[in-house]
Order: C-alpha cells, then structure tokens, then sequence
C-alpha cells in the first residue's frame, strides 16, 4: 500500500479566480470521495484577513473526523493545508460552533462525500449561523439547492433517490450564531451509468413565488418581518399585470442574536431561482425587502433555468454524474469559473463556459 509521502497529491492555488473558501470545500470534499490527498496553499491569499477563518477550520476538521484522515495546517489564518483523506467514513459526528459560521456552507462541503459513502451519514450541528452574509441561507440550501440537486438526480437514476432529512431546530443569526440542525444524509443507491443529460433550455413558466420574511423575536414589536414584506411588494414581483401567485410566510423565532433574513424562490416549469437579503444595523426592513425582490426580478430576466448561485453549487454534481450535460444558467460568475478549474483537477474531462452556458464532456 502506498504511504502519504509517496502518494499522489493534487495542488491548488487558492488564490485563483476568486480565491475564496468554495476552492477550499470543492478541493477536499473530492479529495475525500476519491481519497487522494489534496495540498491547497495561498488559501483566502486576496482577502482582507486571509487564510483559514473559523467556519473552514471547522468545515476541514469535520471532514477529517468523517474520514479518519489526516490534516496538516490546521489553524486560524493558515495560508497552507495537507489533507489526507482516510479509507473510512464515520456515520455520525456533532459539530459544535460557538460562532456565526455558517452551517449552510459547512454541511455544503461534507454533503458531496456522504452521498457517495457506504452508509447514511448524521451530523448535528450546536451553534453556528443558519443565515448569515456570503453564504446561502437556510431556505435558499434547503428549498433552491436541495430541490434542484433532487431532479437532477432523477434524470441520472430515472428514479427519485435524493433522501435527506434536514431538520431545523433553532435560526442562528450574526454575531453570535447559536443555530441548531439536524441532518441525515442516506448514501445514493449505487454509481449512477455515465450518460448524456439533457436540460431544458428555458426556465419556461412560472408556477410560483415563495416568500419566507423571518426575523428575531425581539423586532417583533418594530415589525421588522411585515415590513420587509412591504419593501418587496415594491418591485415588479408585485404588479398585479404578471399575475404570479406569491406565497408569504412571516414568522419570529427565539435566537440568540437579533437578525433577520429575506429569501425570494421562483419555481419555473423547467427551472428555480432564489435571491435573499439579511437585515443590517442602519438598513431599513423596507430596503432589505426591495433588495431581495430587486436582485430577484433581475435574476430571473437573465435567462437559462437556474440562478449564478445554483450554477456554481451544482457544478461537482453534474461532473461526477453525467459523461456530457449542457446548462443554461442566468450567468456564469466568478465562483462557477474557479469550481470549474478546481473540479477538472480532480476528474477526466472539461467545461467550456460560455455566455450563459455551461457545457461538460468526459
């Protein structure tokens, strides 16, 4: 058997492209489903305080307890880690977070690897932020992503297979976290047969809007969750000449930090979008509203069957699972070029971005 020092190690630049945490998650997780160890350095190199901050730290070393591998330069700020992923994949782990890192991105990275384990994976998370800056928020993780990696999985299949049970205990806002979340993630039924995938090319009609408006107990009284529903019902969404059906829901919950989250999803016939907008301290509940619906209406506008967001969060998906596939997306960001350059690292085969079309082929 080989040992880590003659063993095969792909190198990552982490400071290519956009340079961010996504070449961090994208890296290891594929590192951990092939088991080959993985050398990123210049980690977060272009960000203001770079190197390895609290949520990749906790993101590497649940991956690592997962696996039973091996991690060198594991600590805040590191510009430079060695992964080396081990032969076993634990079934159960609890993450405890005593900070605002985001749970949505942490369960992102170790959901690629435990699809394709042996056996059905349960992770609790204690703390952390269910929905916080530069990350997806909950509703978006659970209702835009989760939603389109299912159908995705039953073109592959011919039959449904995506089985997750995502259970939400407690919202965690900025600064202090405090989220709680269960989940159990059941292993895909087998390797899916390489095939062409076909996508359609338009999102074609809306079927429908789904507004969550969601705030902390505390502005309540301020109504902060209705008033963000005025400032949405200020953008196009609204006007009554598109007849779109909108379904609202507003709701206050017990968290620990005062906070709150809105998240916009457009369920098209062949598509889904999702856009959303937190509350900040000197932002009206008005203006976070009309964001969310703004960058929404603007999202939708730009055309294919999937937001920039979905476009880069289902790349590894459709390159482990299709021989040659062609998405439409709303627009090809930054993010989807660097996951693209990341994935062809770790995989036989190319995309070619272009436009708004992502086209991949073994």
């Amino acid at each position: 058997m080989a040992t880590e020092e003659n063993q095969k190690i792909i190198e990552i630049d982490g400071s290519f492209g956009e340079g961010g945490g996504q070449i961090l998650r994208t890296a290891t997780s594929l590192s951990a489903l092939f088991k080959i160890p993985c050398h990123i350095f210049k980690i977060r190199q272009k960000r203001e305080n770079p190197g390895l901050a609290k949520q990749h730290l906790l993101y590497l070393e649940a991956l690592c307890e997962l696996t039973q591998g091996r991690l060198e330069g594991n600590y805040l700020s590191s510009q430079e880690i060695k992964f080396y992923p081990g032969d076993f994949w634990k079934e159960s782990l609890k993450i405890k977070i005593d900070s605002a890192a985001s749970i949505t991105l942490i369960l992102q990275g170790l959901l690629l690897p435990a699809l394709f384990s042996k056996n059905k994976t349960r992770v609790i998370f204690e703390g952390g932020a269910t929905d916080t800056f530069f990350a997806p928020p909950f509703d978006y993780f659970n209702f835009v992503f989760l939603s389109f990696l299912d159908k995705f999985l039953e073109k592959v299949f011919k039959k449904k297979v995506l089985k997750i049970d995502l259970g939400l205990k407690k919202r965690g806002f900025y600064p202090k976290g405090g989220g709680e979340v269960e989940v159990e993630i059941y292993p895909l039924p087998y390797l899916a047969k390489f095939e062409k995938i076909d996508f359609p090319k338009d999102k074609g009609k809306i079927l429908k809007i789904k507004v969550f408006s969601l705030a902390s107990e505390d502005l309540r009284e301020r109504k902060v969750a209705e008033r963000q529903i005025s400032g949405i019902r200020q953008t196009p969404l609204f006007y009554s000449k598109l007849k779109i059906p909108i379904k609202i829901e507003v709701d206050y919950l017990k968290t620990l930090s005062s906070g709150s989250v809105i998240t916009v999803i457009g369920e098209f016939e062949n598509g889904i979008f999702g856009e959303s907008a937190l509350g900040e301290l000197g932002k009206s509940a008005e203006s976070v509203g009309k964001e969310a619906g703004e960058k929404f209406f603007e999202e939708i506008k730009k055309g294919g069957i999937v937001d920039k967001h979905l476009a880069d969060q289902i790349l590894p998906y459709l390159a482990l699972l299709t021989k040659e596939t062609l998405l439409n997306v709303g627009e090809i960001s930054l993010h989807t070029k660097t996951n693209a350059w990341v994935i062809e690292k770790f995989l036989k085969g190319r995309f070619e971005l272009k436009e708004n079309q992502i086209c991949w082929k073994r």
